[in-house]
């Protein structure tokens, strides 16, 4: 692996723009001038130009065909790290020196969150950040089921369940959710609450992060119900249930708050499920090099304030909830 100090014999940095160490770290994590220009904002033709220069600088291609796509040259490999350090380590420094004022930041914020986080707690969030910091950008990008998105340089922070945090990631809790279930509102089989036997028979829509779509988040409630499941479509989002639901008697396990969402707004409705699930505690998770950075705590102080606002939950109230969905929109309810 290349050193810093090896960096150095590779290239002249006099008159070379550092900016395109930016551009480099983009193109070596993505291996494709499209997506690096994706990742960092810019459009395909200037990252072109971008690796152009890059090519000059190193005397090397950096990137060149390969079997299904483009591979680095084994400089190129050699630099992957080296770069992505001395960001990592510029951006801590120059960071912690730096006032943050809201008002006239431009700064943008990327995020890796479901789209049921997104749903419940980010469109609040934004429209808090608008009106202190109208300038300053937010991107949200999809959840993938692993950590490894921390490790880039261009992500904040994610959010996701609290029980898959490794403990050494900073991380703090946002807000606590239950679980209930969703089924199509003309589904007359299924009353108020699902039984045992419906639960283990009917066929579920569950969502699955993973690039595999084998792991689903719905199989981490398999050990705390204590029931099996009859899984018949895995799909990648939430907002993608209410669909494969409607016109069957498929029915789906969800947060209680996107399920409230998701029953206002589709011909789906709440039912309560068999057995109690413990609650689902839903915490962000950010990369040491942010910890101390003005911009990111005024971030997560942010959306800290913005979840402890949500309304409390308890079973109580999310069967009133559901009461209210299922008789104010639809009519009576089906038994």
């Amino acid at each position: 692996m290349l050193t810093c100090g090896t960096m150095r014999t590779v290239m002249d940095l006099h008159g070379y723009d550092l900016n395109l160490l930016v551009a480099l770290d983009a193109l070596l994590r993505e291996k494709s001038v499209t997506n690096a220009g994706r990742r960092v904002h810019i459009s395909q033709s200037a990252m072109s130009g971008a690796l152009a220069r890059l090519r000059h600088a190193f005397s090397d291609e950096l990137l060149v065909p390969g079997r299904g796509g483009m591979t680095l040259t084994p400089l190129a490999e050699g630099l992957a790290e080296p770069v992505a350090s001395i960001l990592r380590n510029t951006q801590a420094t120059l960071s912690a020196h730096v006032r943050f004022d809201p008002a006239s930041s431009r700064r943008t914020f990327t995020i890796a969150a479901s789209d049921y986080a997104t749903a419940v707690l980010l469109g609040d969030a934004l429209r808090e950040m608008y009106a202190q910091a109208p300038h300053v950008r937010m991107v949200v990008l999809a959840l993938r089921d692993r950590l490894e998105e921390l490790d880039e340089l261009d992500i904040d922070l994610c959010i996701l369940p609290q029980t898959i945090v490794p403990p050494a990631r900073p991380h703090e809790l946002l807000f606590r959710d239950t679980f209930t279930c969703l089924v199509w509102r003309d589904n007359t089989a299924v009353g108020d609450r699902l039984t045992v036997d419906q639960f283990t028979s009917l066929g579920h829509v569950v969502v699955s992060f993973a690039d595999d779509c084998t792991t689903c988040g719905d199989n981490r409630l398999a050990p705390q119900i204590g029931l099996e499941r009859r899984t018949e479509v895995v799909v990648p989002n939430f907002h993608a249930l209410p669909s494969l639901i409607v016109g069957t008697n498929r029915i789906a396990t969800v947060q209680t708050r996107l399920a409230t969402k998701l029953a206002s707004s589709h011909p789906v409705r709440v039912v309560g499920l068999p057995v109690p699930i413990p609650p689902l505690d839903e915490a962000m998770v950010w990369h040491p090099r942010f910890e101390r950075d003005p911009a990111h705590l005024w971030f997560r102080t942010l959306l800290k304030r913005v979840a402890s606002a949500m309304p409390p939950l308890s079973a109580e109230s999310t069967e009133r909830r559901s009461s209210i969905v299922r008789r104010g929109r639809f009519g009576t309810p089906r038994r």
